[in-house]
């Protein structure tokens, strides 16, 4: 049986349970799907090959995902991998298992890949929650991140595809569905529409949740169906900073008024919303002042969850090129942040 190792995003988590399907006959191989988001994402991808192969010295190991995607030589300079494909072949990679490959290294542009894996899976393993991916890749550039360069341009799945997927989950036992991708608020024609039709057409849908949301980019409609008592009420807002200025260096598209306009907004609609947020501590620039206005946000907003990281620089971003805070720092402002949430349960 194949042995698929997933690193990072639930977006992997989708693309991992693919190939373990595609490939659930196939013994002594070893997929690891591979994170990119930091550079010490990609460090513990190269740790995790090396630990599998001395695990698993006769057995096949093949590197795929995002890092292999955006440093697919470092990966090809490894002993320890066979082969490395990148997130377009990902998607045809029962192919190059089953063929003679030469090449050690297959990783095309990404920004020519215009489609997406259409296989339906029929099981999570390990999960009562099932991930279904509705977009792919990202327009946008947020000065501090990689993945546009690692998952391409957005595109969409159909919405008739993803009504069945959910329905080939359902009819498997699985209840709760979470809506993921690496931009989903720029869903097309609008996440509100997807959102509305798969209430409409899947009325035993019992729970239905969603990824990271851009505050940015929710749409009306969205708000308007938050009522709906299928709709999970924890919503995740990508909100990464509380000072407008630092947001605008990041190049994020809303502001901190924008955020806590939208949690007031939904909980009109649905008064037991909860929200949950991505916050990057020690972004280049960031003053005593600005951090402060983190904090306040926090409460401003009514936000309950917290995912907080000390700022990391990724080669290949602007971000990485700013003035830099200590390190020493960022993780200080990550501890405060963490324990301020603490202190108010």
């Amino acid at each position: 049986m194949v042995n698929v190792v997933t690193l990072g995003c639930r977006i992997n988590t989708f693309e991992s349970e693919i190939l373990k399907e595609k490939l659930l006959n196939i013994d002594n191989l070893i997929i690891v799907n591979t994170c990119a988001v930091t550079g010490e994402a990609e460090r513990q991808c190269r740790q995790t090959i090396r630990k599998l192969r001395k695990e698993n010295p006769d057995a096949k190991i093949v590197v795929t995902g995002c890092a292999a995607q955006i440093a697919p030589k470092k990966f090809e300079s490894m002993e320890e991998v066979d082969l490395v494909l990148g997130n377009k072949e990902k998607a045809e990679i029962e192919k190059y298992i089953s063929q003679d490959i030469t090449e050690k290294t297959i990783v095309g542009d990404i920004f020519s890949y215009d489609d997406y894996d259409k296989y339906l899976i029929t099981s999570f393993e390990g999960r009562n929650k099932a991930f279904v991916q509705v977009q792919q890749g990202c327009d946008h550039r947020c000065t501090y991140c990689i993945v546009p360069y690692a998952r391409g341009s957005n595109r969409s799945v159909p919405k008739e595809e993803i009504i069945k997927q959910i329905k080939e989950l359902l009819s498997n036992g699985y209840d709760e569905i979470c809506l993921t991708g690496v931009d989903i608020c720029s869903y097309k024609p609008s996440l509100g529409d997807l959102v509305e039709n798969i209430l409409t057409e899947i009325p035993r849908l019992q729970s239905l949740q969603f990824g990271s949301l851009d505050p940015a980019a929710i749409d009306k409609k969205f708000i308007s169906l938050t009522n709906d008592k299928r709709i999970h009420p924890h919503f995740h807002l990508s909100v990464q900073a509380g000072d407008n200025l630092v947001l605008k260096r990041m190049k994020r598209r809303h502001t901190r008024e924008d955020v806590i306009n939208l949690c007031k907004n939904i909980r009109k609609i649905r008064p037991d919303a909860t929200f949950g947020s991505d916050f990057i501590c020690g972004f280049p620039t960031e003053t005593n002042e600005a951090f402060a206005n983190t904090l306040k946000l926090i409460d401003e907003a009514g936000i309950d969850k917290l995912h907080v990281f000390p700022y990391s620089e990724r080669k290949g971003t602007p971000a990485a090129l700013m003035p830099q805070i200590p390190v020493e720092i960022r993780k200080q402002r990550a501890k405060t942040l963490r324990e301020k949430r603490d202190s108010d349960d």
